[in-house]
């Protein structure tokens, strides 16, 4: 039993929620993320395409399902709290051009399909594409580390928190 009190938590990996080139949170061109105010992450600038699949960045729970469908926050099962926000102010947009491929309480595997995202028809009408994925509860008992930047695609590892 006493072994257990001392005990850290296993690393967990997160993963890129669509493809395209990875960057550091403080690149994005949003302050209100850049300085991050909503936490600390990374930042993905998708490809563009008309049909782009949101995939999901850790195992866990939907917490929170935005109305508008252009950003939904997981937790994962060690408590940790990753927010995935498609685009800058895409919120103005009211849902169009997004799908909602899940529901908030739902259960999602690492990689599981959590919006499906036209962003050619939204390009135009946002100010960037560009989208934060935040870790919106560290403490500073946990650390994490940005492990990839450059192109990915859906689902590769891209941090470490630990």
């Amino acid at each position: 039993m006493l072994g257990l009190l001392g005990r850290k938590k296993k690393p967990l990996t997160v993963a890129a929620p669509l493809a395209g080139e990875v960057k550091p949170i403080t690149e994005t061109p949003d302050p209100v993320f850049a300085e991050k105010m909503m936490g600390d992450g990374f930042c993905v600038f998708p490809a563009v395409a008309d049909g782009v699949t949101v995939v999901s960045p850790v195992a866990g729970e939907v917490i929170n399902l935005f109305p508008t469908a252009h950003a939904v926050g997981i937790r994962a099962a060690d408590g940790l709290e990753v927010l995935v926000h498609v685009g800058i102010d895409t919120v103005k947009l009211q849902g169009r051009g997004f799908e909602a491929l899940v529901a908030q309480g739902d259960r999602v595997a690492a990689g599981q399909p959590l919006l499906r995202v036209d962003l050619a028809s939204i390009q135009g009408d946002v100010p960037s594409l560009a989208t934060p994925v935040l870790l919106t509860n560290l403490d500073d008992k946990r650390k994490w580390r940005l492990d990839r930047q450059g192109p990915v695609e859906a689902g590769d590892p891209v941090a470490t928190v630990e």
